[in-house]
């Protein structure tokens, strides 16, 4: 959501950004919409304060005993009722249509956000590692289905396209990698776990932006719940609504959770394999800060997520994403990109933005210092530490041998006591 009084002020700003991101002319629609809300505001405020004179009138001309006046005045009384009604409704429909231009435009990019239409113009800031040198590698499909461990017919039969079946020792290496995680970033650096609910109402789904605009890549319960689509929405929900002391800031939230997506607009995209799918469990890491605290923050959490690739000694780049391809909340974003041998190429595996202040203002979420009268808004942040499914098709990839084996990170042995490998021929 935006501050309407910040795009009075600076209104060549916002036409600017969002014409950055391909959203030119909305600035116009917002200030024409505005004028109403305020002309109306303005002849209602007016309306009743004539309606309250002549009501004072009316009592003064009945005790002079003058009904005539008195008459006279309830007719303008009754009169600028029916005012007061259109103006109200004038007020409400100018209101409303406010709102939902606002709620409909995306956060504006922060001045160091690189200018471009799509993925193409995102900025590689730095690399880890070098790709591991495989011949022939065979990709994640092949791998799970020759040792009869990743079963998609199975998960088909019962479920549908875009789901999978994991089986004995990959189902514990996914489960293994999901509680490494977790406790990297909760022993090492400073995150509180959180196990939230896995149904949200429309308020937290709207409060993370992700309602009106995504609700077709969500699945909606018969009650009017929704699935998360990821952790970030019932974490960052935690200050919905609420005033957190400033003194508590950060706050640091992280959970695993299974995610639920519809993946509407991903027709056609990675149908094959655990790269894109319905249902997947990811680590997500959250915060809560002080407005000139986000910058700072938001290179923190990018180092948290970096962190899982590094100690899974998993070659990977980092992305600065530009305008074009920002996410709808993020001020700035960025990419974490695994590299995958069977595509000879990186994909991504974590995204960690700073939304600003554009969350808090759709719930509601702020801080007050202590001793002072005054709230500001939070700044809140959101990154994957990591998407659980796509970091297990690295290791599968990245670990294989000849044989179709997969050697176990050694990070990963404490979680696993007694297995260097999985897989091979079944």
């Amino acid at each position: 959501m935006h501050d309407i009084r910040a795009l009075r002020e600076k209104p060549e700003l916002y036409e600017q950004a969002w014409a950055a991101k391909g959203l030119s002319g909305q600035v116009s629609k917002i200030l024409e919409l505005d004028a109403k809300l305020r002309a109306a505001q303005t002849a209602g405020q007016i309306a009743q304060a004539e309606r309250n004179d002549a009501s004072k009138q009316i009592g003064q001309a009945k005790g002079r005993k003058d009904e005539a006046e008195a008459a006279r005045l309830m007719a303008v009384v009754e009169g600028l009722k029916g005012v007061l009604a259109e103006q109200a409704e004038a007020e409400r429909a100018a209101s409303e249509a406010l709102h939902d231009i606002l709620a409909s435009l995306p956060n504006l990019p922060a001045p160091d956000v690189p200018v471009g239409a799509d993925e193409h113009d995102n900025v590689e800031v730095r690399r880890w590692g070098e790709p591991f040198a495989i011949a022939n590698p065979r990709d994640h499909v092949d791998l799970g289905e020759m040792s009869g461990l990743l079963d998609f017919e199975a998960a088909v039969r019962m479920s549908g396209a875009r789901f999978s079946v994991l089986k004995g020792d990959l189902a514990r290496l996914e489960r293994a990698l999901g509680q490494f995680m977790l406790d990297l970033q909760t022993r090492e650096h400073g995150y509180l776990e959180v196990s939230p609910p896995l149904l949200v109402n429309d308020a937290a789904a709207y409060g993370t932006d992700k309602l009106p605009k995504f609700a077709d890549d969500l699945f909606q319960t018969t009650d009017g719940r929704w699935l998360i689509p990821t952790a970030e929405v019932p974490l960052t929900s935690l200050v919905m609504d609420q005033i957190v002391p400033e003194e508590d800031l950060p706050l640091r939230f992280t959970a695993l959770t299974p995610c639920f997506r519809s993946e509407a607009g991903a027709s056609g995209r990675d149908t094959r394999g655990m790269i894109r799918q319905h249902q997947f469990y990811k680590v997500e890491l959250v915060s809560i800060v002080a407005p000139e605290l986000s910058e700072t923050e938001h290179e923190r959490m990018v180092g948290c997520a970096e962190a899982v690739l590094k100690r899974l000694d998993l070659p990977f780049r980092t992305m600065l994403l530009c305008t074009g391809d920002m996410g709808f909340g993020a001020r700035k974003t960025y990419d974490l990109e695994v590299w995958l041998p069977s595509q000879g190429k990186y994909r991504e595996i974590s995204s960690c933005s700073n939304c600003g202040d554009f969350q808090a203002r759709r719930m509601d979420a702020r801080a007050k210092k202590a001793g002072e009268k005054g709230t500001r808004f939070v700044h809140t942040l959101n990154g994957s530490g990591l998407a659980v499914g796509r970091t297990l098709v690295a290791i599968m990839e990245n670990y294989q041998d000849e044989n179709g084996r997969i050697a176990i990170p050694q990070a990963l042995h404490a979680y696993m006591p007694g297995v260097s490998h999985i897989g091979g021929q079944a």
